[in-house]
């Protein structure tokens, strides 16, 4: 029986992750949950899955989700993100889906690995800023490192009982998001537009990623860490249809591709079910009706952020922690008006061109960049 903690679960991998436990409840037990401030779904989910405990990130919304739940729920409710780690931390889960948005997920997860807890990993930030520390944990601890993002799941799928020193390149989809085919001007892009993925249902800051493709290169980073390779043997293509996940390129010639239908509820489930595989219940991906699967290499000089992210997986160090939080920073300010689509990178660029590069970085000092160039970000907003 797997025991779960749900960190994120209001968010698109939290719901989903609940209808997999839906169908596998003879599998699946939902033990802990947390969202960020949004009470309301948290309070359907708790009177319908009845957790031992919850936690709410925002202190004001966890006082008002108590006094709602007063005489009803009998677990604990939690507020901050002291209560969120209580949660990854509770005794009786053996298996955390860290789902949270952001770098927000961080310290949560690292928290869960030192109780020694098994991840389910959802959070690219996680990686993306502390991949090396991370991972190390992981080792040290003797967990499993589960990836969920439906690109990761399809290379620790292709990879899976071979030998990663015979691998010559890993090759991560992506489907372009919505502006693929756009042949007007960036500058007018509105936050609307950009969260219409044609593809996934997901929420307003990984749709932004997805439009800019920076969601792509923050995968590249992940990836190296994950599966211990260097970003020159990681590259990108854009696959319109989302039906090969991701491939692997092996040194004999050899290329291995994991396919299925585009749902989120499947490498969730073989994250949650690793080793094993259950009847997903899920449509099943017809071949015969498939018209055709086309590949073709992202443009770099219409999506700079991607071009920004490769390089940053190059170089390593402090730079991923620090494109990550003035990425998070302009996604928000642009979903708020204030800047433009086009702006997102050019800041983030610069953002790195300030940055004095600490080759290995340990947690304090990642924070520290982190918090550096979210204020930096912000500075040059306003300015």
């Amino acid at each position: 029986m797997k025991k779960l903690s749900i960190l994120g679960s209001t968010g698109s991998i939290g719901i989903n992750t609940l209808k997999v436990a839906d169908y596998l409840s003879s599998e699946i037990k939902v033990w802990g949950l947390t969202t960020f401030q949004n009470i309301q779904l948290l309070e359907e989910q708790i009177r319908k899955y009845k957790p031992k405990a919850v936690a709410v990130a925002n202190e004001e919304k966890a006082d008002l989700l108590r006094k709602k739940l007063k005489g009803i729920f009998e677990g604990e409710i939690y507020g901050g993100i002291s209560g969120v780690v209580k949660i990854a931390c509770l005794e009786e889960v053996n298996l955390v889906v860290s789902a949270i948005v952001g770098a927000a997920g961080l310290i949560p997860t690292i928290e869960a690995i030192k109780c020694c807890k098994d991840i389910a990993l959802a959070n690219k930030e996680v990686l993306v800023m502390a991949g090396q520390i991370v991972m190390d944990l992981a080792k040290q601890h003797k967990i499993r490192l589960l990836p969920v993002d439906s690109e990761h799941s399809a290379i620790f799928q292709c990879i899976m009982g071979q030998k990663i020193e015979e691998v010559e390149e890993i090759i991560l989809t992506a489907s372009g998001g919505p502006f693929r085919e756009r042949v007007e001007s960036f500058d007018k892009i509105t936050p609307l537009e950009a969260i219409s993925h044609p593809k996934w249902e997901m929420g307003k800051k990984i749709s932004v990623d997805s439009a800019t493709l920076i969601n792509k290169g923050l995968e590249v980073i992940e990836a190296t860490y994950l599966f211990n390779m260097p970003a020159s043997k990681i590259s990108i293509l854009i696959h319109p249809q989302s039906i090969v996940h991701s491939l692997v390129e092996f040194i004999d010639g050899t290329i291995l591709a994991q396919m299925g239908v585009a749902d989120m509820q499947i490498p969730i489930a073989f994250a949650l079910t690793y080793p094993k595989r259950y009847d997903t219940n899920l449509p099943r991906l017809s071949l015969s009706q498939i018209k055709e699967l086309t590949f073709f290499k992202p443009d770099l000089k219409r999506f700079p952020a991607l071009r920004l992210c490769m390089e940053v997986a190059k170089a390593g160090g402090s730079l991923p922690s620090v494109l990550n939080a003035a990425n998070e920073v302009c996604v928000e300010e642009f979903l708020n008006h204030k800047i433009s689509f086009n702006e997102i990178s050019k800041i983030i660029e610069k953002i790195l061109s300030f940055h004095k590069t600490i080759d290995e970085p340990n947690l304090e000092e990642i924070i520290s960049c982190d918090n550096w160039a979210r204020e930096k970000t912000k500075e040059i907003i306003k300015n």
